[in-house]
């Protein structure tokens, strides 16, 4: 597929995806996002690809929703604005939701800005690494609108509760620093590095079995709203599916090879 607002590589297993609309500081288009979701659908589909590094080009991450869509929103007739917004948040969480169920390793690569649906688009991923230059906002509330983008479901769960609502509540922005040391970003390396680190690091998670990584990741996304009888049993059904896999034959294999040749 020829994309034009995104730029699509993939090098010895790691795929890269890159925000390509920097005169407009990589906001979310219409037409963004269907070439981001065929790039998803690529990544999740492709058993070559083991992992995925979502970034920006220029100098933002993803400064949220386009402007056009908020223009076509305040003009569009009283009677259908509700029903209009309805479905322009399906292909918005259809999106988000690709992304956070991947089930490969994702690193977000926070060049910039992420700011609104930015922000909440780098908490999809698994794992985010940023530079001096990277800048968070939840910046919604500054619009009347609450994060539509699963804010209010993945802050929560990397700074807790409180100060949550602290970052949504104002829209302020975090700076670098802050975002480290509220878990925002996992880790933080000069701006020159950031893409090879990121890459780097998701070829590191993508080192393990597939299965297991996937059903893994699956389990673990849902572990907060489910009890531990829950966890549990689905364990035991992954585990299952593990016991049959290729690269856990392998493994065990060569496992009890190398003790046998110990003996």
């Amino acid at each position: 597929m020829t994309y034009q607002f995104i730029e699509f590589s993939v090098h010895a297993g790691v795929a890269t995806l890159a925000l390509n609309r920097p005169d407009r500081r990589n906001a979310m288009s219409d037409d963004m996002r269907a070439e981001f979701v065929a790039a998803l659908q690529t990544v999740a589909s492709d058993k070559a690809i083991k992992a995925l590094v979502l970034t920006g080009r220029g100098s933002a991450f993803c400064a949220g929703g386009d402007i056009a869509g908020m223009k076509q929103r305040l003009e569009a007739p009283q009677g259908e604005v509700a029903f209009n917004g309805w479905s322009r948040q399906q292909g918005v969480h259809r999106a988000q939701a690709l992304l956070l169920n991947l089930p490969k390793p994702t690193v977000a690569a926070v060049n910039g800005a992420a700011a609104g649906l930015g922000a909440d688009t780098a908490l999809a991923c698994d794992f985010l690494i940023g530079s001096e230059r990277s800048q968070f906002t939840w910046s919604y509330i500054k619009r009347g609108l609450i994060p539509d983008g699963g804010g209010l479901y993945f802050l929560p769960r990397r700074v807790g509760l409180a100060k949550a609502k602290q970052l949504i509540f104002t829209g302020r922005m975090v700076e670098a620093g802050e975002a480290v040391a509220l878990g925002i970003l996992d880790r933080k390396v000069p701006s020159d590095e950031l893409l090879s680190a990121a890459q780097g690091w998701a070829a590191e998670l993508a080192q393990g079995s597939p299965t297991a990584l996937a059903l893994g990741k699956k389990i673990l996304n849902e572990s907060f709203e489910r009890s531990a009888h829950e966890i549990f049993d689905l364990g035991s059904q992954a585990q299952a599916i593990c016991y049959t896999s290729a690269e856990h034959r392998e493994a065990v294999t060569a496992f009890l090879a190398r003790s046998s040749a110990k003996e």
